[in-house]
């Protein structure tokens, strides 16, 4: 056996992955606060949820990965709403050499995080112009994210099995 665990002499497939494009898909920022005339002097309690998605193309090897971020800005006591932003943010990659069996962990782990930096400097830039510190993103475990999903998922099949 090989080190990466395959016979002698079989040469394991070359992972490729290159992003072609990048875009925002949709976008909404709500300044709360400033609609509602509420004074800036305000600490923020920030919730920050992600959503993950992918799909194949019509072109072969070519797949769309889509993260979805819903962040809400409240008064640390969750009286006042300060902002709302909602962001759709999409990848188009071309991924090859990935076996069949691996491709959607890849797909919903690897592909989100080589787009977060850009992900983070869009959330940084639209908070900030929108009036207010620039959200500066903490990393994202995309890894708990897909893990979560799957575990939710086999729960929902399970309370749909009919019990015997």
């Amino acid at each position: 056996m090989a080190e990466n665990g395959a016979p002698e002499g079989v040469q394991q497939p070359q992972v490729q992955m290159s992003v072609l494009g990048q875009f925002i898909r949709d976008m909404s920022f709500e300044n709360v606060m400033a609609q509602k005339g509420v004074g800036a002097d305000v600490q923020p309690d920030v919730s920050v949820q992600v959503a993950l998605d992918a799909k194949k193309r019509s072109v072969e090897n070519q797949y769309e990965v889509i993260t979805k971020l819903n962040i809400e800005s409240k008064s640390k006591d969750g009286s006042v709403v300060l902002f709302l932003l909602e962001l759709e943010y999409v990848g188009i990659f071309n991924i090859a050499g990935v076996p069949e069996d691996q491709l959607h962990p890849f797909l919903l782990i690897e592909c989100p995080r080589m787009l977060f930096p850009f992900l983070r400097r869009i959330v940084s830039d639209v908070t900030r112009d929108g009036g207010f510190p620039p959200l500066n993103l903490d990393n994202i475990d995309f890894v708990a994210i897909y893990r979560n999903e799957l575990a939710r998922r086999q729960q929902a099949s399970a309370a749909e099995q009919p019990q015997q």
